[in-house]
């Protein structure tokens, strides 16, 4: 099979390493000029190594990521700070650890020995949880996070500490508008299965490096190649006027719907043309901080204080420092999901705001850090479409379309997941399956 995959963020590119172990000779067309998409290695002058277009972390259970690592020869446990389940403000008011014990005791114990919640908020979290578990982990389709919380009688403290920075880490959209269901399941996979499960994976080095430079080099990668014309049929696809046996289009939905906009209607798809038309997308903002000297943090990643009012909007604090196990350098990246006020205000107050909340919360930690060192370097990084708009009763595309020839890929797909990492692997990976079916079932 001669195929082509457009588009080479971590769904396109994990398509390409399974359509390659199908024996297929793949071509990525790739309109930038770095593997990874929306997850990928970015340079800037004032910084020594690479960053990230934004930080990215991973739970114990994304297995089909960490088995697509070990496929393309890249070793997890190497390249990823495996630390059990632990959410720690930098104001040291709440601490949620995971001990080393048996699922589920492991979250019992966490949730019983949690800092700064009352015991009626502890008794609430694991209400919730026993909760989900007798609905099957499946709320109704069309209740929001918000919802499941109240219903749940979990308090507005609860929730402001606890599951609005969770719903806002997974699904990048506010709990109001939050689909309940697909929080349920993050909440399954990552606190209800096997202790691994709950492990917090950070990446040691940049994203691309992670896995994506790897499975492009097994691959014939077309850099800088933007795909304009798109002709699928029964039997094969141009792309740009070059012929194809199959394809995976691992683009976002607003540019797959421009791709398909005139064979989806000759094919009388209308459907599925309005639901890749359908997205909402929200932005996520990642201030990089230098630091004058080298600044540990008690946990490579802690909780922020929100204050919307003042700017104080980050709400996770990395040290990339202590990641990559620099003990020379002073490096931060703050988080901030939901980033549409932050799109919205100017550039230089905005920076200003969520370094001073750093400082500010850093001060209050009771181990007495130091203080934060001069910051000589600043760079926000504004991924303005980094997720759909996870909200209930959304219809997401599934992998196949009207021609054998032609699969979808990516987070946006309908694959029971927000848009995470893990659910643009499974994506891709179904992809390159749809096709390979198809395949075997072609007519000789």
């Amino acid at each position: 099979m001669k195929a082509a995959v457009i588009g080479a963020g971590w769904a396109g590119l994990a398509a390409s390493v399974a359509l390659r172990e199908a024996g297929a000779k793949v071509t990525v067309f790739e309109a930038g000029h770095t593997p990874g998409g929306r997850a990928r290695r970015v340079f800037h002058t004032e910084f020594d190594a690479p960053l990230d277009n934004g930080q990215h972390l991973l739970c114990g259970a994304y297995r089909q990521t960490l088995a697509l690592m070990r496929r393309v020869g890249r070793n997890p446990d190497a390249l990823l700070m495996r630390r059990p389940l632990r959410l720690a403000s930098l104001d040291g008011r709440f601490r949620l650890a995971a001990p080393r014990l048996p699922a589920p005791l492991h979250m019992a114990v966490a949730i019983l020995g949690a800092r700064g919640l009352s015991w009626a908020d502890r008794l609430a979290m694991l209400r919730l949880m026993r909760g989900l578990k007798a609905m099957s982990w499946t709320p109704p389709r069309d209740w929001t996070v918000q919802q499941l919380l109240h219903y749940h009688a979990q308090s507005d403290a609860l929730i402001g500490q606890l599951w609005e920075p969770l719903c806002l880490a997974a699904l990048n959209t506010p709990p109001a508008a939050a689909s309940a269901a697909l929080f349920a399941r993050v909440l399954r996979d990552s606190l209800a299965g096997r202790r691994e499960d709950s492990d917090m994976l950070m990446p040691c080095t940049d994203l691309s490096a992670l896995w994506p430079d790897a499975a492009a080099r097994q691959v014939t990668m077309r850099y800088g190649s933007t795909v304009r014309q798109l002709r699928p049929s029964d039997d094969g696809i141009d792309v740009n006027q070059e012929r194809f046996d199959a394809a995976v289009l691992a683009v976002p939905p607003t540019f797959a719907a421009r791709l398909l906009d005139a064979p989806l209607r000759e094919a009388g798809a209308a459907g599925l043309l309005n639901a890749l038309k359908a997205f909402d997308y929200l932005p996520i903002a990642t201030l990089n901080l230098r630091l004058a000297e080298p600044w540990r943090l008690p946990e490579p990643m802690m909780m922020l204080r929100e204050e919307a009012a003042r700017g104080h909007v980050g709400q996770w604090l990395f040290d990339r420092a202590q990641l990559a196990g620099d003990t020379r350098a002073g490096e931060l990246a703050v988080v901030a999901s939901n980033a549409v006020g932050i799109a919205e205000r100017n550039r230089r107050q905005a920076i200003e705001a969520l370094i001073d909340q750093v400082a500010e919360q850093a001060a209050s930690h009771p181990a007495r850090m130091s203080a934060m060192p001069e910051v000589t370097a600043a760079e926000l990084f504004i991924e303005k479409r980094a997720t759909f708009a996870a909200v209930p009763g959304l219809t997401r595309p599934l992998n196949t379309t009207p021609w054998p020839t032609l699969a979808l890929a990516g987070d946006w797909t309908d694959t029971g997941y927000p848009g995470v990492l893990e659910g643009a692997v499974r994506s891709g990976l179904q992809a390159a399956s749809v096709l390979a079916r198809a395949s075997a079932e072609a007519p000789a």
